[in-house]
């Protein structure tokens, strides 16, 4: 199951939650806390992939420590996600020298977009995680992870690198999925792949509504390379490690893969069909079983993944001439409420429609009604409850985060923004 961050940061730190190695084969371990790292150890020292969540590095490395004292050698990057690439002080033991940082070389460019984009990145977390733009403070009270983190990059490679340390061989492939500077790893001598993003155990991460483009189509293209090599072992970006059993592993790839191509053939073919405006788009694409638990819609979703080709091939507009060049939302919403007789009336309508599972018209009215009259206290709690009971509904994290986080704007009297 796909984690919260802010509720596993909470859970460990008050004791109530402890970091799980498992030992995937000889001297290879690895732990699922929120995003997953993988421990190799050489007769060099240890290589890592990936470091986890700022916060949690510290108690992974302190488990990771009662089954290893090696020195860590290389740390590998899978990609320049905070819960990725920011940990790997922890790890490291005193007096060691500085590791080398493997990495592909587009995730200097993230780091340096993140230092750009500081408060924008803190902000779409927060609301990403169901509060308002406020809970970036609280989340991000020691410093925000957004920029370069302590260890950058010492090493950058383009398309392939091989790694050799201790006498083990690491492959490395870049790929374009979640993001566009990903790597998955291969170690031939083990049988061990480390996906990365690429595999999270649920609905591919290929459609967040809030973040930069995602790549689905690519994303398929590295599942079936990844399959090709015949792992034994999975140690995914997210979720548990499949262990000894790989059949498992190629049904994983296989099946995703094929998932993420029936997504992506069938939002191009609707595109094709006279590009009609994007938001119907969704509703008329023929979306493939997600039949198995590691395809449901636990954090991303399928309607998102197909927004995100519709974005990548046929632009930000959504099809609609009125929203070419819009009106700001509060006029348009003080002309809609006018018409319907007033907020109250608009927002008492949405709370009919909710009780009656219509969410999709509710929420489009307990807009209006906010956006008209945030300061009205019976409005503010009636849209308060269409979204709180939306958020109850949705099928992913992502999506009831942001409708949680619409409701913690009504509550506070204000536009969700």
């Amino acid at each position: 199951m796909v984690e919260n961050a802010i509720e596993t940061v909470a859970a460990v730190e008050a004791g109530a939650r402890a970091p799980e190695i498992v030992q995937v084969t000889d001297r290879t371990y690895f732990c699922p806390l929120f995003s997953g790292v993988t421990a190799f150890e050489t007769d060099d020292g240890l290589v890592l992939v990936d470091t986890g969540l700022q916060q949690l590095a510290p108690h992974i490395a302190d488990a990771l420590r009662e089954h290893t004292d090696a020195p860590v050698d290389t740390a590998i990057y899978t990609h320049g996600h905070v819960d990725h690439a920011y940990g790997l002080e922890p790890y490291l033991l005193d007096g060691q020298a500085d590791p080398e940082v493997v990495a592909h070389e587009a995730v200097t460019e993230r780091f340096a977009r993140y230092g750009r984009t500081r408060a924008h990145n803190e902000a779409i977390n927060a609301r990403q995680f169901g509060g308002t733009v406020d809970l970036a403070d609280m989340m991000y009270e020691d410093g925000s992870p957004f920029g370069y983190p302590d260890y950058q990059p010492t090493t950058e490679y383009r398309d392939e690198l091989v790694l050799t340390v201790g006498g083990e061989r690491f492959e490395l492939h870049h790929g374009r999925g979640e993001t566009d500077d990903h790597t998955w790893v291969y170690c031939p001598g083990r049988e061990v792949l480390c996906s990365g993003d690429f595999s999270i155990g649920a609905c591919p991460n290929a459609g967040n509504p809030q973040k930069v483009q995602r790549y689905p189509g690519e994303w398929v293209d590295a599942l079936r390379e990844m399959a090709a090599e015949e792992p034994r072992h999975l140690c995914p970006g997210h979720g548990d490690a499949i262990v000894d059993d790989p059949d498992a592993v190629d049904e994983r790839l296989v099946r995703t893969a094929a998932y993420l191509e029936d997504l992506v053939d069938e939002t191009l073919a609707a595109l094709n069909d006279e590009s009609p405006p994007h938001v119907d788009i969704v509703h008329d694409v023929d979306y493939p079983d997600a039949d198995a638990e590691w395809l449901a819609p636990q954090y991303d979703e399928p309607e998102f993944i197909v927004r995100s080709v519709i974005r990548r091939y046929g632009g930000w507009w959504t099809g609609r001439p009125s929203e070419l060049k819009p009106a700001p939302r509060a006029a348009l919403a003080s002309e809609v409420t006018a018409l319907a007789g007033g907020p109250a009336e608009l927002a008492e309508r949405a709370e009919a429609l909710a009780d009656d599972g219509e969410y999709r018209l509710a929420g489009h009215l307990a807009d209006f009604a906010l956006e008209a009259a945030p300061e009205d206290d019976a409005v503010a709690a009636a849209v308060n409850r269409v979204y709180s009971a939306r958020a109850d509904q949705a099928s992913s994290l992502m999506a009831g985060n942001i409708y949680r986080s619409a409701a913690s704007y009504a509550g506070e009297r204000r536009p969700f923004r």
